[in-house]
């Protein structure tokens, strides 16, 4: 993913991405395949997805990750999206699946910098609607995990637009988010306001340290979806419980 701050975004109202505003995502899916034009994107939607009230255990789940040329979803294109098939027991890795994009958005001197795909390898690359199909395909029927839906489920959604004139809405489960539950769901002290302390950072790379986790060198796709993916392993190892509903961490 891009991190050219991604917690800056969060608090940047003209950049961030308002949720949809679902409370029963099996009855919108069912709406959404009534309505959508794109028969791949009907098919997705056909496919369902997992009751509000079904335990973790039984969840199907998708660690997805995106490079992009920039951090606005309505300016930006995606240039590589990584993903791996997983569980909250395991990591299917053989499975996973990763592809370099050509966006139609400007490839920045600063977006090569961070992620290292470069101008040629775009070029060469085909566009996003050739391989939207097997991407929807991937996605049918689970539940994706990401670390912070305001570009993944936002860029994803811009781009179909652009192409087949119809977006996309689907579940997620934000690993940032979680571990903003425990960092920042309360406002700073002011003693820690006034010794100018930093709050804890709910980046991927420290939010994994904190489990123990390894380091990866970051900004490939299919590295940080798997670097995602593992890191909702460990939040639900030591916060949850096999049993806690699908409900209590999707959004």
């Amino acid at each position: 993913m891009l991190y050219l701050n991604k917690e800056k975004l969060q608090n940047e109202p003209s950049m961030a991405v308002q949720d949809p505003d679902v409370t029963d995502w099996p009855q919108r899916f069912s709406e959404l395949a009534f309505s959508a034009g794109y028969p791949a994107l009907k098919a997705y939607y056909a496919a369902g997805v997992v009751a509000p009230d079904t335990p973790l255990v039984d969840v199907p789940l998708v660690a997805l990750d995106f490079e992009t040329t920039s951090l606005n979803p309505q300016q930006g294109g995606i240039v590589s999206i990584g993903l791996v098939p997983m569980s909250i027991h395991r990591i299917q890795s053989s499975e996973a699946r990763h592809w370099v994009l050509k966006p139609r958005a400007r490839l920045s001197s600063e977006s090569v910098v961070v992620h290292g795909i470069t101008h040629s390898e775009v070029e060469a690359a085909p566009d996003l609607i050739r391989i939207l199909d097997e991407l929807l395909e991937q996605l049918r029927g689970k539940v994706v995990v990401v670390h912070h839906r305001g570009i993944e489920r936002a860029f994803l959604n811009s781009a179909l637009k652009a192409r087949i004139r119809e977006g996309i809405e689907f579940p997620v489960i934000d690993t940032m988010e979680l571990e903003a539950r425990l960092y920042r769901s309360k406002r700073p002290s002011l003693w820690a306001r006034l010794i100018g302390r930093k709050p804890v950072s709910i980046r991927l790379a420290q939010s994994r340290e904190r489990y123990h986790l390894p380091f990866y060198r970051p900004h490939h796709a299919l590295t940080d979806a798997i670097a995602c993916g593992e890191l909702l392993l460990a939040q639900v190892a030591n916060r949850f419980d096999p049993e806690t509903p699908i409900s209590e961490l999707w959004r």
